[in-house]
């Protein structure tokens, strides 16, 4: 290991970290990603390696695609919906637009229909501009099926997902008081206007927790739900506004445990769907800030 092995892998780590995120839709073993990728490229000499970022995202997906699979096999197993894991961004990551849809909630569950090459392939090549040979490299694959392969996976995450409208700080701050407010006052008609009539409540608990195994829909329902959630925060917990995954959320404590983190999805002005992280597996790190980047 030298300085300049450190040095590259620390320049691109934001880079690197937000692939294997995407991949996996997990910080965690994103994280373990990323150590195994430096144990590997500590071992590589520097004097034949043209292109340090391209060379390192082809190391970091190899991983990370090594790791779904494993994954996918545990996944047979979940009870209830699945969901990626929540990554505190902060606001500032919603500047470049690219790159908040790529790590939105909306974006992520929809990666999860793809298989896992295509999921890379789509990464790679959508969100950071990689070349066809570079991504035939990072999975194994000829240049013209992995052509074939992006254009697969571009048709069917646009067939699957909304138009995405990145949330103005501003705004977003706007719509998380009116909400807190909202909710915190028991006040059902304020919360059903800000909520689109065909509202998601998606909670992700792996039975682990009490959690609905099934997604709530509609904006009667998914009211009374959050108002339900209010009424027990206050009176045995707190509800602190929050920032992940780019998108505003909200960060539930039953006296000083955390209970959970939901993010919001916002299109036209109203609040489309809720992702309510429960699993403790998956909340483990979410009070860990990220720097993503590419």
């Amino acid at each position: 290991m030298t300085d300049g092995h450190a040095e590259r892998f620390t320049s691109l780590r934001p880079l690197l970290f937000t692939i294997a995120y995407e991949i996996l839709g997990s910080a965690t073993e994103s994280d373990d990603v990323l150590q195994e990728s430096y144990l590997r490229w500590a071992e590589v000499d520097l004097s034949t390696v043209r292109d340090s970022k391209a060379y390192l995202a082809q190391l970091v997906t190899r991983q990370a695609l090594n790791a779904l699979r494993a994954q996918s096999r545990r996944r047979e197993q979940y009870i209830g919906p699945w969901l990626p894991e929540p990554l505190l961004t902060g606001p500032d990551a919603s500047a470049d637009v690219v790159l908040a849809e790529s790590v939105s909630m909306a974006m992520l569950v929809v990666l999860e229909t793809l298989s896992p090459d295509e999921r890379a392939v789509f990464v790679l090549r959508e969100v950071f501009g990689f070349s066809h040979d570079e991504i035939a490299a990072a999975v194994g694959r000829s240049a013209a099926a992995v052509r074939q392969m992006a254009h697969r996976a571009r048709e069917h995450v646009q067939s699957r997902r909304k138009r995405f409208e990145p949330v103005d700080p501003q705004v977003s701050a706007e719509i998380t008081s009116r909400f807190f407010t909202a909710a915190a006052t028991g006040d059902l008609d304020g919360l059903m206007a800000m909520l689109a009539p065909d509202v998601a409540w998606t909670a992700d608990s792996d039975g682990k927790v009490s959690a609905a195994r099934r997604p709530v829909l509609g904006a009667d329902r998914v009211a009374r739900l959050v108002l339900g959630f209010a009424r027990m925060a206050g009176t045995e917990g707190r509800v602190e506004p929050a920032f992940y995954n780019s998108a505003p959320a909200m960060v539930l404590y039953l006296g000083e445990h955390l209970e959970g983190v939901v993010t919001f999805e916002v299109a036209d002005g109203r609040i489309t769907n809720f992702y309510a992280m429960r699993n403790p597996e998956k909340l483990a790190s979410v009070m860990v800030p990220r720097q993503i980047g590419r």
